[in-house]
């Protein structure tokens, strides 16, 4: 088990803005910053609070690093949670070893979310998940040909995000929300609004658009060299992600 020296976040408030900036990353529990691009379990915890309540059935089909597992484990909330990626799941099961005075039951398990047939339509109380931004970071390599982050086609990303949408919205239940973080990127010098084409998949398949909250990023990796590339050549760095609530 992991030695654990503080379980909650120190002088943690709720947001009750639509613009969220965490300058400084949590470090309670097992969180931590070393999976890339991971996000910030203020995130994580702030969403959990106000979209969902103890002992109901979340879902995080790109759980990634494990923050969602963690903060579901702290705030007593049931979790199913997939990754396509093996090393993904390692992670986060091993991020959930530490004994605390929950014990929800978290489900750990390799999945491609654009299938979640084997889970009933309108089971799942909130859906929170931080997928890939194209193929920005690419977690794994060609041996996982369906990882959503070797798509290097911006309308192709969109097109099997579609499908992952699709099952998000058959498997929530009615009136309960979906939050996803994304960013946009750049191709040929110019500005991608990716964001907001995923958004536009989501409504297409039927959800509603509750909520939009920019998000502040900080300490990018290499921040430093691309200041000056932005000098350089003329274009501004993307500091920012979009989180967006939808409702069923």
């Amino acid at each position: 088990m992991s030695k654990i020296k503080t379980y909650e976040p120190k002088d943690f408030e709720q947001e009750c803005t639509t613009v969220w900036s965490f300058r400084r990353r949590g470090n309670w529990a097992t969180h931590n910053s070393k999976y890339r691009g991971n996000w910030a379990p203020e995130v994580v915890r702030n969403l959990i609070l106000r979209y969902s309540k103890e002992e109901d059935f979340l879902l995080d089909p790109m759980v990634g690093g494990g923050t969602t597992a963690i903060e579901c484990k702290l705030l007593n909330r049931n979790l199913i949670a997939f990754d396509i990626n093996p090393n993904a799941i390692a992670l986060t099961k091993k991020a959930l070893e530490f004994e605390y005075r929950y014990n929800p039951k978290i489900e750990v398990k390799q999945q491609d979310c654009r299938d979640l047939s084997f889970l009933k339509s309108e089971s799942i109380d909130f859906i929170l998940t931080h997928p890939p931004y194209a193929d920005i970071i690419k977690y794994s390599d060609k041996k996982i040909d369906k990882d959503l982050s070797n798509i290097h086609n911006l309308d192709k990303f969109c097109d099997e995000i579609e499908k992952v949408a699709k099952e998000l919205y058959r498997v929530l239940k009615k009136d309960k929300f979906c939050a996803i973080l994304i960013g946009d990127t750049r191709r040929n010098k110019m500005y991608q609004p990716l964001a907001f084409s995923v958004m536009q998949r989501f409504l297409k398949v039927g959800f509603l658009l509750k909520e939009d909250i920019i998000k502040h990023q900080h300490n990018c990796k290499a921040t430093g060299f691309w200041v000056n590339k932005s000098k350089e050549y003329n274009f501004l760095l993307i500091m920012h992600e979009h989180l967006f609530i939808f409702q069923k």
